[in-house]
């Protein structure tokens, strides 16, 4: 059956297009429309099949009810998860939300921006790069509605929604002192990632509650291109210091996929070794043997609010005391610290 137009309505009904689209838009009796007129056109759309152009009447009125979502990487699994959220919660109030990858890289970073504006999204959430201040600014500045998650820009006032990653390393570094475990490492990745510093800075404060100092060769930063080739000599080099590390706390799910492969392979005991904790984890940490202690971040509250944040922006409503929030996580006890 052939496809038709609002156009081939209006001629065939000898109607102008405006007319029949205010009836199609449920806006006839308030435009004083005819309810004779109003069955002619409604009655001849479906006995015709006529299908809106939804894209095309969004546009009309300023708006395409699509949500442009950028993340570092889709196949992350936290990430996965988030957009997974994200989509079902706009799907419910209408939205499509149209997914990109930046890879980390602030330059297509930008062009995604740049793109997606252009496809009339009527708001974004982003989790940055960190790299791109200017755009994001430019963007606020806009008045474009947009919401950052899991990463912001501290010297920025645009809406956020992140976790307390100082608060969730602190507390399980804690944790792991109040278990025994004297030499705890920390294993992160050379990203200028607020998040990260913020989970290193936490390790650091528990660590100076207790001893005073922090010993720097605890520490461990491997470059995130090469974070698994760095990974078997970093392990060994902690495990072969005169005071052997007793835990390590990975500031991400894949180091401590990374980290946990080589711990295997050089048969060390977990935990009467070593003890672990992740920060977030895959969905295999509770299957591997031992299951594997994690902070956990509450992944479905910021996709929600995400979304209700961005549609409250796009409807223009006043959201002050929503724009900065901060989630709490939680530390997930398994075997993997001996407990």
């Amino acid at each position: 059956m052939k496809k038709i137009y609002l156009k081939d309505i209006a001629k065939s009904l000898n109607l102008s297009k405006t007319t029949v689209s205010l009836v199609l838009n449920e806006k006839g009796n308030e435009n004083k429309i005819s309810v004779t007129t109003q069955k002619r056109i409604k009655n001849y759309a479906k006995k015709h099949n006529y299908v809106p152009n939804h894209l095309a009447r969004g546009l009309s009125r300023g708006k395409s009810d699509t949500i442009g979502l950028i993340i570092p990487n889709i196949s992350d699994i936290f990430y996965a998860q988030i957009a997974g959220h994200i989509e079902k919660k706009a799907t419910n109030y209408g939205y499509t939300v149209v997914f990109s990858s930046s890879h980390e890289n602030a330059k297509n970073e930008q062009k995604l921006i740049r793109s997606m504006v252009n496809r009339q999204v009527d708001g974004l959430i982003i989790a940055s790069t960190q790299q791109n201040l200017k755009n994001i600014r430019q963007l606020r500045q806009n008045k474009f509605p947009l919401v950052l998650i899991d990463r912001h820009y501290p010297e920025d006032s645009s809406n956020y929604i992140i976790v307390n990653n100082f608060i969730s390393v602190k507390n399980a570094t804690n944790y792991l002192l109040g278990l025994g475990r004297r030499h705890i490492a920390f294993i992160t990745v050379k990203l200028e990632l607020e998040a990260i510093r913020q989970r290193l800075l936490g390790y650091h404060q528990a660590i100076k509650e207790v001893y005073g100092d922090v010993k720097q060769e605890l520490i461990v930063e491997l470059n995130p291109k090469n974070y698994d080739r760095e990974m078997k000599a970093a392990i060994e080099k902690l495990l072969n210091q005169s005071n052997k590390v007793d835990a390590m706390i990975f500031s991400t799910h894949y180091l401590t996929a990374s980290g946990l492969r080589e711990l295997k392979n050089l048969k060390i005991n977990i935990p009467e070794e070593v003890a672990l904790v992740s920060f977030d984890e895959l969905s295999a940490f509770d299957l591997v043997d031992p299951p594997i202690t994690s902070i956990m971040q509450p992944v479905e509250d910021m996709g929600n609010l995400a979304v209700e944040i961005l549609l409250d922006e796009i409807s223009g409503l006043n959201i002050k005391k929503h724009k900065k929030v901060v989630l709490e996580t939680e530390l997930i006890i398994r075997k993997s610290c001996g407990a």
